[in-house]
Parts: C-alpha cells; structure tokens; sequence
C-alpha cells in the first residue's frame, strides 16, 4: 500500500522512509519538542497532572489508583496533550501511514522509576490482551492488510539504556505469536518479581507469556534494537511489531516518562459493544470517554466522540 503523504505536509514521510517504515514496522526517533523546552513543559505538566479531578477514570474506579488503567486518556482532562496528539509533527506522520481520516482513541503514561523492571516482550492487535475483550476492531479489506493500532511514543525525559527505554525486534509485526483471546491471569505480587531470560521483565501483573501461541517461543534479542531517545523525540511503530523496555537499573535517581498516544482510521471501531474496561485489577466506565479526531473527517457514527477536554479546551481542529 503506498504512502498517502502530500507535497504540502511538512513532515509527512519521504517515499524510502515510508518503506523502511513497512519493512521495520517503526519509525524514528524524530523530533516533536526541543530538549529543552520538553524539559520545561514536563516539569510545568507534571505539577498540573498531579490534579485528578476532570480525569475520565477516577482512582476510587481503578482501584485506589493502583493499575495502568490511572494512566490512560489524560487527554481528555489536559490541555497541553489535548493539543500533543494533534501536533503537526505527529498526525502528518500517522496520516501518511493511515489516511487522511484519524482517530486517536487513547492516550498512556508509561513511568519507569529506579529500579522498576522492564516490560516483557509484547505484540497487541485488538488489544483484548488483558480483558479478552477486543477494544479495537479493523473493519472490511482493512482488516487484512492492517491491524492493531499506530502508537506515537513520546519521550518527556531521557529513555536510554540506564533508565528503560523501549526496544523493538525490526520487522517482526508481521506475524502475531500471540493468541489475544487467551485469559492472562492478573497478579500484583508479580510486579518487580520475573527474571526473563536473564532480564528483570513484567507486564504490570500479568505475564505475557500466558498469551504464546506456541508455549515455547522465545522472542529473539539478538535482533533487538534500542530506542535511545531526547527529551521531546518521539517514535512511531504498529503496536503489533514486538516491543518491549529495559529495566530502570538505578544509576540514575530519573525517572523515565514516556507518553503513547495511539491512533486508528475513523473506520475502526473502538471499544465496542462495551460501556466499560476491566483489566489490571479496575474496572472503569466509559461514560466520559470519546475519541478524539485529528485528522480528515469522520463518516461513521458508531464511534463516542470528543470535541473538547473534560475542562472545556477544544481539540485542534484538523
């Protein structure tokens, strides 16, 4: 499929960018901040973040605070990501892989504090994952030669090799080795607590591994290759190319903060059939969520929308 770049886009990918794109299934690191001044606006943001009360999922619903879920759509409730998912250097990215018409339906934190372990080796498509219940669902001729969702990985404070960066396995998205419809059985006292081949990885927990198609793959880390990133670089890979993150091993006293924001065709259903998502140990509702356009138009009227943050700050029109 060619890219759907134009010659006005100014940060669209190049035609030999867009293959490697194909053939590695990433792209970058490239630039969507300075160092600097993503220096200044994490330490501003961090404070105003700290302030849960428009977030869509409160923590009384995600277990007192203590699962990912805490971490999910803070664009919906902050200003400075509301605008982050529609930046220019992002979406012009996205909708040359994509098409003009783009959604991003969710937003994570990913902190790593010193001596968190690193995240195991994970595929997702419908990312149904944790719940077994698809939350994305690619519709049509799509659904074969696309799946899973286009994450934008931001670095809000240095991610090398000290403190946790993530790591892919070129070209392996693919192929799944992981059946999503398998049960992974939720287990707090797991985090922090597995060494995998020599390397301290988890997955929030839960143990990817649950998932194998065949129980006795083992993902390949000869190939594994790195991310080091800058402050304000970010990188864009299909959540169905291997990934996973190094441990934090405590040479340093910084945290790592990554911010994924994840983006669809409008054409995709997202969370649908259901009201509500239950994973990590929480349960929360859906009933102040919506997606957000950033891109294009869109036609179908299956998907919740939103047009502005829980405060009242509107999304950039595209």
């Amino acid at each position: 499929m060619e890219s759907n770049s134009t010659a006005s886009s100014r940060f669209a990918l190049s035609a030999e960018e867009y293959r490697q794109f194909h053939q590695q299934g990433y792209f970058g690191p490239f630039d969507v901040y300075e160092p600097e001044e993503m220096r200044s606006l994490w330490k501003r943001e961090r404070l105003r973040l700290m302030d849960r009360s428009n977030a869509a999922y409160q923590d009384d619903e995600a277990s007192s605070g203590n699962t990912n879920i805490s971490n999910y759509d803070r664009h919906l409730d902050s200003s400075f990501l509301a605008d982050h998912i529609c930046r220019p250097e992002i979406v012009e990215r996205v909708s040359g892989v994509l098409g003009r018409d783009v959604l991003c339906w969710r937003t994570e934190f990913f902190p790593k504090y010193p001596g968190d372990e690193g995240t195991d080796w994970h595929q997702a498509d419908t990312f149904a994952n944790a719940s077994g219940t698809p939350q994305i669902v690619w519709s049509g001729d799509e659904a074969v030669h696309f799946g899973g969702t286009l994450t934008v990985w931001t670095a809000f404070t240095e991610a090398n090799e000290d403190t946790g960066c993530l790591q892919f396995i070129p070209g392996s998205h693919e192929t799944m080795v992981y059946d999503e419809t398998k049960k992974m059985h939720y287990d707090p006292n797991r985090i922090n607590a597995t060494t995998k081949e020599g390397v301290r990885r988890g997955f929030f927990g839960y143990d990817y591994r649950d998932l194998q198609v065949d129980p006795d793959f083992v993902p390949d880390e000869s190939k594994a290759v790195s991310m080091v990133m800058r402050p304000g670089q970010a990188i864009m890979f299909w959540s169905t190319l291997m990934h996973a993150s190094l441990p934090h091993n405590g040479i340093t006293d910084q945290m790592r903060m990554g911010f994924a924001a994840r983006y669809v065709p409008t054409s995709v259903k997202v969370y649908p059939d259901t009201d509500e998502i239950i994973e990590y140990g929480g349960r929360v509702s859906l009933e102040k969520f919506g997606s957000v356009l950033v891109s294009g138009q869109n036609d179908y009227p299956f998907n919740r929308m939103a047009t502005e943050t829980l405060t009242g700050h509107p999304f950039p029109a595209r």
